[in-house]
């Protein structure tokens, strides 16, 4: 197989990319080192490409080793032929070549061997055969008769060699090919309910049917899991005549033979008892499967975005972890996320006046002692009792504080792991999730790469999804969303540092001891005396750490020092110096190289366009955090209940999540609404998130609210040109 020739013509590229990044991915270099320090090889392919073609090349290479073992399976059997062979090299599936194995993996005990047992294979093979002028299959039958065998009559020797026909019409891979097809295209899914008199979350399910080829992978994962809790009953369906006419397509002769209807009748028994009950299966596993990639996929958009939310910067910020009977946990950080202070305080309706009296007067001081700007509260148990207490007091002290609600998925898991006792040892679990909560409005990035993704929560049904699977395409997202990033040497937790490019967590934690023992890092040459962190993990990493401090100021931006030379050649190129980047002073520098021509500037550099194109974004705007270019967070002052909520009302909000079905958006009232796919725009979209991405700000309407269920409807809107017309 051109396992190369494929993901060319998969991914509509040009050989020479595919080859340089299979080379690259061979060569052990990480995706983001690629994606960013070798476009000239790859034709600047992004990283979620090179993922992919990462991925294929992974099942290609598979399929080519599960290929030559069944080659070497069925020579090894004496069995194999010219037919199987080229059958074998033009399997482009796991599946087909599974099929073409079939009739030589060894089998367990079936109605067909115990015939076989019995000497009935030589009779299946004469009836199978259909010849123009054959007896009936019974008086052929007769022939076999062995009692000692256990071949009592004419009619169990009969029984037996259909048995043996209708696995060998089982075992056919051009019938189940053909089947597995008509399966896609005609099957029908269907779910039923166990018991139509009980309630439950799948009601909608309870007498469903759809097309294999149309089913909405939600719909799939929903009908699963309805299924395995017990509250339906789910089959893929097909109309037995075209089945049936599928298999006499292929077994049956038109000479007439007296054997003609036997082979039909073994075709039948060969679907209803062995093929069926297969295809079914291998249907709704691809079903499930195909639902479950698109799940990851919506999954990993949203986490990523969910990282790059803006941070808030140079913000101090008291975070409130709400709760009842053990009351709300707050936090106070400073903006590099040191802890100032912690306490407990009591806001809810089953607390006293005099505990919301001192509750007040806690939080006045810590305001007023640490200068807090912002306010973060957890969406948890009690959040809205705490938010409407949060909001009142803001609009005592008429000072200038604001608070957002964040989500605190993730952060029990976080406050109650190992890396948290580390971290904050003298603090008990609820208060280091009050930190934590605070964090996530200061740096979402560095805070919630200390919990595992699948806790974040942004997905659908992240739960059902396979494990494998799920944490290698979630754990390429925060790889990603790290290193677009970058980090900052001499702040960054081990676990951030184990999300960079070439650094895993004992070298992680290797660089924070080097750090608390020699003092901060001056420069990234420095990383290289860290214990077990050699020249090809430096070369992974350097580009992705970022040295406020240190004397080169190339140590703070984005440019490899592989390319520090390129660097410093193209400032003098331009009549600048590193002390004109630190002062801001290149304002035309891009003009200068357009003016001297991208190309001949590259040429004079010894690098390529892309690389120089990168160089001199870094040089621009040292210490750039791309998360700086996204609006900021909405923060409120204000609160809001949903019986506030009338249609037609045109609010702001924040989306939190994308589904295949619409997205939810946050607009201050602690249920999120839902903007249903069909009201996000104005044009016929594929997906919600063509539109939306988690954390975007919005203007959304007001169409439907019911208080009852705690469901609010809304409708995107749309922009003078874009309205939809009625």
């Amino acid at each position: 197989m051109d396992i190369i020739g494929q993901i060319t013509k998969q991914f509509a590229l040009q050989r020479w990319q595919v080859e340089n990044t299979v080379k690259l991915l061979d060569d052990g270099n990480t995706v983001p080192f690629i994606a960013r320090y070798r476009k000239e090889a790859h034709g600047t392919l992004d990283d979620q490409v090179i993922r992919e073609i990462s991925e294929r090349l992974e099942y290609l290479r598979n399929l080519e080793k599960r290929r030559e073992e069944v080659r070497d399976l069925i020579t090894g059997q004496e069995k194999m032929t010219d037919e199987i062979s080229a059958a074998l090299d033009k399997a482009v599936t796991l599946a087909e070549i599974e099929d073409i194995y079939r009739p030589f993996r060894p089998k367990r005990k079936t109605r067909a061997s115990v015939a076989r047992e019995k000497g009935l294979e030589p009779l299946a093979d004469k009836i199978y055969a259909q010849e123009a002028d054959s007896p009936y299959p019974l008086e052929m039958a007769a022939e076999f008769i062995n009692e000692e065998l256990g071949v009592a009559t004419a009619e169990d020797a009969l029984a037996g060699a259909m048995d043996i026909i209708a696995e060998n019409i089982s075992d056919n891979a051009d019938i189940r090919r053909r089947l597995r097809n008509l399966f896609e295209v005609a099957g029908v899914v269907t779910a039923t309910a166990v018991d139509p008199e009980t309630d439950s979350v799948y009601k909608m399910y309870y007498d469903f049917s759809e097309d294999v080829k149309k089913i909405a992978g939600h719909r799939v994962l929903a009908i699963d899991r309805g299924e395995r809790e017990k509250f339906l009953k789910v089959s893929v369906t097909l109309d037995p005549v075209k089945a049936s006419n599928v298999i006499t397509g292929v077994t049956l002769s038109s000479n007439g033979s007296n054997c003609t209807e036997t082979v039909r009748q073994a075709g039948a028994d060969a679907y209803t008892r062995l093929i069926c009950p297969s295809v079914e299966r291998e249907t709704r596993n691809n079903l499930t499967e195909a639902a479950c990639a698109q799940a990851i996929k919506v999954f990993s958009l949203n986490t990523k975005e969910l990282l790059l939310q803006p941070p808030i910067k140079g913000k101090t910020v008291l975070g409130l972890d709400p709760g009842y009977r053990t009351g709300c946990k707050v936090a106070v950080v400073d903006p590099t996320g040191k802890v100032l202070d912690t306490g407990v305080i009591y806001v809810t309706n089953m607390h006293t006046d005099a505990q919301k009296a001192q509750a007040k007067k806690l939080l006045r001081s810590f305001i007023d002692k640490y200068r807090v700007n912002c306010i973060s509260i957890g969406n948890g148990t009690a959040s809205k009792e705490t938010e409407m207490f949060t909001a009142a007091l803001i609009k005592e002290l008429g000072a200038d504080v604001s608070y957002m609600v964040v989500s605190e998925a993730g952060a029990s898991v976080y406050s109650a792991s190992k890396l948290a006792a580390e971290e904050f040892p003298q603090y008990d679990v609820s208060l280091r999730s009050a930190v934590s909560i605070a964090r996530r409005l200061q740096d979402p990035l560095a805070e919630l790469v200390k919990i595992d993704p699948k806790a974040i929560g942004v997905g659908q049904y992240q739960h059902d999804m396979p494990p494998k699977e799920l944490d290698a395409a979630l754990n390429g997202v925060v790889e990603d969303a790290v290193n677009s990033v970058g980090v900052d040497l001499n702040t960054a937790s081990a676990p951030l540092l184990s999300r960079v490019s070439g650094i895993n967590a004992g070298i992680a934690k290797n660089i924070v001891a080097f750090r608390e023992e020699n003092g901060a890092f001056s420069s990234r040459a420095q990383l290289k005396k860290v214990p077990k962190l050699g020249d090809k993990a430096f070369e992974q990493c350097a580009g992705f750490m970022r040295i406020a401090e240190s004397k080169n100021v190339l140590d703070n931006t984005g440019v490899h020092p592989e390319s520090y030379a390129a660097a410093k050649a193209l400032l003098d190129l331009c009549g600048y110096t590193p002390a004109n980047v630190k002062a801001g002073e290149i304002g035309d520098l891009k003009a200068k190289v357009e003016l001297f021509g991208k190309e001949k500037t590259a040429e004079k550099l010894g690098i390529g366009v892309p690389t120089l194109d990168d160089i001199v974004k870094e040089l621009l705007c040292p210490g750039r955090d791309p998360r700086d270019e996204l609006p900021a967070p909405v923060l409120r002052s204000d609160v809001m209940e949903i019986t506030d909520l009338k249609p037609g009302m045109e609010l702001t909000g924040t989306v939190r999540n994308v589904t295949d079905f619409g997205a939810f958006i946050d607009i201050g009232v602690h249920q999120d609404g839902l903007v249903h796919i069909s009201k996000i725009s104005n044009k016929f979209i594929k997906h919600p998130s063509d539109v939306l991405k988690v954390g975007q700000i919005v203007k959304v309407r007001v169409e439907n609210v019911d208080t009852a269920k705690g469901r609010i409807s809304l409708t995107m809107l749309f922009k003078p040109s874009e309205e939809k017309s009625e």
